[in-house]
This record gives structure tokens, sequence and C-alpha cells, in this order.
């Protein structure tokens, strides 16, 4: 099952993916890691596709990433008396509090909140950014505006307010319901919405400890403000563009991807680019030309993981789509031009002896005859530093932890291995050259380089490298009988 792509595939599961042979089937094109949206489905079709995948897990014995993805608070209009009514432009139109169906003039709003942030001349976007309102005038339970670009409104339609930082928590009670349920069931992976600060992430982070990882959405205007504090606090970052695209001129996303992903690789950080990836294979076989030009984009920029939603999730050709991600992968990364970019936009801080280590073991990579970077992580912290570094080699992290393991199977480039604890560094050595071999990464003479930390089982402590062959009686250099 080994991969010839080094960025990772995040797969959507839902109606179109709901039993172990298409789970599995979407294991075996190429996803990495399935992701568990709270938005549908009930805690017992949740726990039920848990289960399914960790059992894939077991049978294949490889580690797969399960990640939850919250809710996260809704922000929605009221009911209207007709059920819809039409909007013109230049016309007026109030929300407020009153839960009296509403008309072609006014409708509820029950989010007292909003009204409490509001500021004449903000912009309200309703239906995913189809209709645009102006706050001309605004008090504690209403907001008078001014239709600027008009059209349908009907029931419970979604509200944005991307003007403003709302005094909404990131948590809403359903989420709190939904995030004890996904640590119980022991998932890798918490996505987090409607972050808008980094407070948001540390109240997540206060429930979570360190039962789960936790990948901050952006998809707000704030919390592009805020983003170097939000990454400083998260253990991972996804690029929502979608939400992005409408609180936002479309115009701004990609370089507000390109931007996001660079700031993730310094930090050694993974992130997902998600969102419309492949979303007219949602009905149809092929994709667009444009929708393989995005992905390969996300490629190009060095982003750890491309993700599906709906095409893997209630779409007709699950196993299509992720095996044209698998495709377009593999096409991208034996591109001279991609090195050439990886290698270019490389910018890290090496400030510590676990940062000067990961860079030797990729430069010794790159000028002799080297197969694979062992990592030997407790953490997951080596290989994540080494993946920052995106060698042309294949990176095997071993580690004796099944949740570091299936958290870093998140992570560019990462092959993960469970290995038992060890205490001796030549041990470590064995148990490397073990993994290259099992995985068909190399064979007898064929070197790899070893790194790991001294004293074993301690996070954080890489500091020794070796380069040694794939056979162990050439590591114990004795001659065979």
């Amino acid at each position: 099952m080994r991969r010839l792509r080094n960025l990772k595939i995040v797969a959507t599961l839902g109606p179109a993916s709901d039993d172990y042979e298409m789970i599995r089937t979407l294991f075996e094109a190429g996803a990495d890691v399935f992701r568990l949206n709270m938005s549908h489905g009930t805690h017992d079709e949740i726990a039920a596709r848990h289960k399914i995948i960790r059992r894939i897990e077991q049978d294949t014995g490889r580690p797969i990433a399960i990640l939850v993805d919250l809710q996260g608070p809704k922000l929605r209009c009221g009911v209207f008396a007709s059920g819809a009514v039409d909007l013109e432009d230049g016309a007026r139109f109030r929300f407020d509090l009153s839960d009296v169906p509403g008309d072609a003039r006014r409708v509820q709003l029950p989010h007292r909140e909003i009204f409490e942030a509001l500021e004449p001349g903000a912009t309200l976007l309703v239906n995913d950014g189809k209709l645009r309102l102006r706050v001309l005038d605004c008090g504690p339970d209403f907001a008078d505006c001014e239709i600027v670009v008009g059209g349908t409104i009907s029931n419970r339609k979604g509200v944005n307010v991307p003007d403003v930082v709302l005094p909404v928590a990131a948590l809403s009670e359903k989420d709190r319901a939904d995030l004890a349920f996904a640590l119980d069931l022991g998932v890798d992976w918490i996505a987090l919405s409607f972050v808008q600060r980094p407070e948001d992430v540390i109240q997540a982070r206060e429930i979570v400890g360190d039962r789960a990882a936790i990948l901050s959405k952006i998809e707000k205007p704030a919390a592009l403000k805020a983003f170097d504090e939000i990454l400083d606090v998260s253990d991972g970052i996804m690029v929502a563009r979608g939400d992005l695209g409408v609180e936002m001129p479309v115009q701004s996303v990609p370089p507000i991807q390109k931007h996001l992903v660079r700031k993730c690789r310094q930090s050694a950080k993974p992130v997902i680019v998600a969102t419309q990836m492949l979303e007219s294979m949602i009905e149809s076989p092929i994709p667009t030309r444009a929708e393989v030009s995005d992905v390969a984009t996300a490629i190009y920029e060095g982003a750890d993981a491309v993700m599906l939603s709906a095409e893997s999730a209630a779409g007709q050709y699950p196993e299509e789509a992720v095996a044209t991600m698998d495709n377009v992968a593999i096409e991208v990364e034996s591109d001279p031009t991609y090195r050439a970019i990886i290698e270019s936009t490389r910018k890290a801080d090496r400030s510590t002896v676990a940062d000067g280590i990961v860079a030797a073991a990729r430069e010794i990579a790159e000028t002799t005859d080297i197969k694979a970077i062992c990592c030997f992580t407790e953490s997951g912290t080596t290989a994540l530093k080494t993946s920052r570094e995106r060698p042309r080699v294949p990176i095997l992290a071993l580690t004796p932890s099944t949740e570091t393991g299936r958290r870093l199977c998140l992570s560019w480039g990462i092959n993960c291995y469970f290995n038992e604890k060890v205490d001796r560094f030549k041990m470590a050595v064995v148990s490397a050259a073990r993994a290259a071999r099992e995985g068909g990464y190399g064979e007898g003479e064929d070197q790899i380089i070893v790194i790991a930390g001294l004293p074993f089982n301690i996070p954080g402590s890489t500091n020794i490298l070796r380069v040694a062959p794939c056979e162990e009686r050439l590591i114990y250099n004795v001659e065979p009988e």
C-alpha cells in the first residue's frame, strides 16, 4: 500500500461512502485521512463509519487518520410568511429580533450578538453571498439596511458578517456535545469551525487536551488578521476556501491560499486546502480542466493535503474522485518544476539542534544515494520537522504511539509505522532498516538515514543522525553464516 506521492488526500464520508467495501475502496484508491462531518449524520452514523475505518486499518496494517469536522455556530435569518420574497437593489430592509414571520420589508435575525457588533457601513451577506446588504442604522435589536445586491431570500438562509469580529464562541452547544462524542470515539483530529481569534482555539484545547490534535479552519476575515497567533496555538490549518470566497472578494482567495500554505510550511504544521476542488465530479466521472489545475496549484504550493467534500460523501463517483486526486499528485510531483518550486520556497527557522539534524538529513539525502529518511518520534515533532524540509526521498516515521502515527497521516510525505519502544540506538537502526525493507524502500546495501533522540522516548530530544545499510547483518558488521 505504498503511496507513489507525498501529498495526502482527505476524503469526506457520507451516504455515497457508507459501508466497508466503499470506504476500503477509497483507502486503496488513495485516501489517507477520512473526514466525518458533524453537520451531516447522526452520532450513530458517525460511530458506524468510525468503526469501519478502524477495521480497515486493522485489516490493512496501515494507520489511518480520522478527522471530525465540527459544524460551528450557524447564523441564519428567520422565516417568511410566504416562504420567500424578492428584494430589489436599492430598497430598504430591516433585520430584527421579532419572531413575526417576515415580508419584503423585514425578517427576524435571531442572533442578538450580531446586533451588538454591527456598525453603520458594515456588510451583511445572505445565502452564501448571493444577496448583499449595507447597514445604514443599527441598535441592540435591529439593523436597517440598504440592499446593494438583491435577489430571492427564503426561510432560514445563512447570514455572514465579514466586516466585524462577532462575540460568538467557536463552540456552540451542539459542537460541545459533538466534541465530547468524538473524543470518546477516539478520533485523531478535530476541525474547529468559525475560528476568529486564538482564544477560540485555546478554549477548544481546554476541552480536548491531548486526546486529539486541533485543526483550525480559516474561513473568516477576522481569522486572517490574527492568523499568526491562531497558527501558534493550532496543530494544523484548513484553508476553507468556500466560506472565505463568500466573505471576501473571490479574487483575493488564491493569494491568501498561497500565503497561508507557506506560513504553515515554515511552522512545520500540516495544512489542508479544501472546498470545491473537484466539484463537477459529484455528477461526472471526469473533472474539468480548471479543477485539475486547481488541485495541481495546491500541490505546487506545497500543501500537505487536499480535501474532497461532497465529491466523496454524496457524489456519484467517489472512487474516481479520489483516484483523480491521486493521479494529479503523482503527475505534478514528477514534474521537475515542482521540485524547483518546493526548494525555492523552503524557509525554516533552524534555531534548535533538532532543526539542524533534520536539515542535515535532507541535505545528505540530496547529495548521496539515500533511499529514505527514518525518524524515531514519540510526539511526532521530529517527523513534522523532517516533512517541513520536503526532502526528495521518502520519510518513514517510526513511533510507539498509535495516536502519533495516525495524526502524522495528514502530513506531507510521512509514511507511518508502529514500532515498539527501543532504549538503544543500534536497535533503532535495526528497526528502521527492517521497516525500509518491508516497505519496499531499500534492501541489502542500500542506505537509509536514521534520526532519533537520546535518551529515547523523550519528546523533542532529536540529537543524533546515522547513515546505515538496510541489511541487518551489515548493521551488526558480521558475515552471514
